[in-house]
């Protein structure tokens, strides 16, 4: 029986598409989860086909369960994680069991972002940056170190804007700092120069050297407590100038990496003296990325991917040139959710692909510190930028979360 192991999931977003993908690719799927709540909740997993509750942080652990598989028959074609910080345990899963060719020690490099720095150096687009390591004093780390304000503190390990701190003097520095020591005590911190100007998300796929983009993607960021993507604008047409900068900026950074096979997307903002790299993950974005790339462009990119690394011929041909634009779902104060109102009046306006509702009744929810405070999502597309945008607004306009004060102490 072929069949697709996958290290966790999200109940929505890229990681679980790609387990529909496989199920409609007729492969036999088996999730590892450490999730409880997916074992209480398995009914709404109609496309996984067999769910194993189990400790995923222990790699041994995990051979011992691929093995297991192995010994029932199930031919197993590829073991894949869609999220962090599980995608470079997979591959190396993948490698030892599949025998994949699948760049390992890149997708090893791009999941912590010191080492994702180090490798950089050399690049003009990389950021200058500081390592403070939490055995050194913090008082002396200040006092001898050039730093200049504003900058970005971060734990070299953040995924979706958690740990990741604006300092725009010395103060906040220090504030930031006690904050993620306190958090993680025994991991280093990154200050990273904040630069200005326009973000780009570029979702990647390399195949036998060669850089595939995607899918260019303008983000619309808002500062709540945290930096929080709250817009996603799918560019349909490039024009060539845009497309040849950025085509030489990816390519240098893939090169620097070594990755021959893999996916990865990268942030990059478009600085006054060229790219600068934000940051780079080895996966395809999560939320309603696949969604956004496959209504724009034809490409389903979960499963594109896992065909790449599987080893068979990816298909990358663009279908259309849509723009799409998300509009992400935020609430202004902290609760229990009561009610959800205007979703179908919401999916009825013209051009809206899909409207998603994340909580459920009596969720706490509260002003987004991470992207993982996002609610919702609502999807519009139209072959003009700024009518895709136009459309997704207003159709935001009807969704009013309900939400009851409480005592959540």
């Amino acid at each position: 029986m072929d069949t697709i192991v996958f290290v966790e999931t999200n109940k929505s977003g890229s990681s679980r598409e790609a387990i529909k993908a496989a199920n409609n690719l007729n492969f036999f799927t088996v999730l590892l989860t450490c999730r409880k709540k997916f074992l209480k909740d398995r009914n709404e997993f109609p496309d996984v086909h067999e769910m194993i509750f189990t400790d995923i942080n222990d790699y041994d652990n995990l051979v011992a369960i691929i093995e297991k598989l192995k010994k029932t028959r199930k031919n197993i074609k590829g073991i894949f994680s869609f999220i962090d910080p599980f995608v470079y345990v997979a591959a190396r899963l993948s490698e030892e069991f599949c025998q994949s060719d699948i760049s390992t020690d890149a997708i090893y490099h791009m999941e912590d972002k010191i080492l994702t720095r180090n490798v950089l150096k050399e690049l003009p687009i990389s950021l200058n940056y500081l390592i403070y390591k939490p055995t050194e004093s913090l008082s002396s780390f200040l006092k001898t170190k050039e730093i200049n304000f504003p900058l970005i503190v971060k734990s070299p390990k953040s995924t979706g804007s958690k740990d990741v701190l604006l300092a725009k003097d010395q103060s906040e520095l220090i504030s930031s700092m006690h904050t993620l020591l306190k958090k993680l005590p025994n991991e280093e911190i990154l200050l990273e120069e904040y630069v200005d100007g326009p973000q780009y998300l570029v979702e990647v796929l390399v195949h036998n050297e060669r850089v595939h983009i995607i899918a260019v993607i303008e983000q619309e960021i808002t500062l709540f407590e945290r930096f929080i993507v709250t817009g996603y604008s799918l560019l349909g047409k490039l024009n060539s100038s845009l497309s040849h900068s950025l085509f030489n900026a990816v390519s240098s950074i893939i090169q620097a990496f070594g990755m021959k096979n893999g996916a990865c997307h990268l942030e990059l903002r478009k600085a006054t003296e060229g790219w600068k790299l934000i940051e780079i993950n080895p996966r395809i974005s999560g939320g309603a990325m696949n969604r956004m790339i496959e209504i724009g462009h034809g490409i389903n990119l979960v499963q594109e991917t896992m065909q790449l690394m599987m080893g068979n011929e990816p298909s990358l041909t663009k279908k259309d040139y849509k723009y799409v634009y998300a509009h992400y779902l935020t609430v202004d104060s902290k609760g229990k959710l009561i009610q959800v109102t205007g979703k179908e009046r919401s999916s009825n306006y013209r051009g809206i692909e899909e409207v998603y509702i994340k909580p459920k009744k009596g969720a706490i929810l509260q002003p987004p510190t991470s992207m993982g405070h996002r609610y919702g999502y609502i999807l519009a597309s139209s072959y003009y930028k700024e009518t895709a945008k136009r459309r997704a607004l207003e159709a935001a306009e009807e969704i009013s979360f309900k939400i009851a004060a409480t005592d959540l102490t």
